[in-house]
């Protein structure tokens, strides 16, 4: 099974121009699920402590990859939506800016982190989630994408890191 058959393209959505890949048709074939869990889980070492998942998709892949590996999981938030005390970091849009959150004791210094999203475009809020780490002392082992749009130039944005994508566009 190739994983990328698995995923919908949708064209001119969510503006003319776009083709978006719907992923929940994978999500929903158990075993294109698992193979592509499988597939992001071999590209992590072992060694690492915890997975960080960025809102909202990388919390699907990130938790089931944390619990495969059998490490802590950490979720990046949109600004406002976690309790405790966190950390902000802002990070530009085409149009704008955005940020990113995580709670200050979700690491401690020296932790290996990998950062999972769903995808790889532009690298700005994967870059963000880098950032965070590096404020909270942590050390950045890889970044894991299931999808990546390789003409947006997401790797460029994190270059220096070791960047792993399972499917690309």
């Amino acid at each position: 099974m190739e994983l990328k058959d698995t995923i919908r393209a949708i064209e001119n959505y969510p503006k003319e121009g776009i083709i978006f890949r719907d992923i929940t048709t994978l999500l929903k074939d158990k075993d294109a699920f698992k193979k592509a869990v499988d597939e992001m889980a071999a590209k992590i070492d072992k060694d690492v402590d915890k997975i960080i998942g960025v809102e909202a998709r990388g919390f699907i892949f990130g938790a089931a990859l944390a619990y495969k590996l059998n490490k802590g999981f950490v979720p990046a938030r949109k600004p406002g939506k976690l309790p405790y005390d966190k950390l902000i970091e802002s990070y530009k849009l085409e149009y704008g800016e955005d940020s990113i959150e995580i709670h200050k004791d979700a690491i401690e210094a020296g932790e290996k982190i990998v950062i999972v999203d769903d995808l790889l475009a532009t690298g700005g809020t994967a870059k963000a989630c880098v950032n965070l780490v590096n404020r909270l002392k942590g050390e950045v082992s890889s970044l894991v994408f299931l999808t990546e749009l390789e003409k947006l130039g997401g790797r460029k944005t994190l270059k220096g890191q070791r960047v792993y994508s399972i499917i690309t566009y």
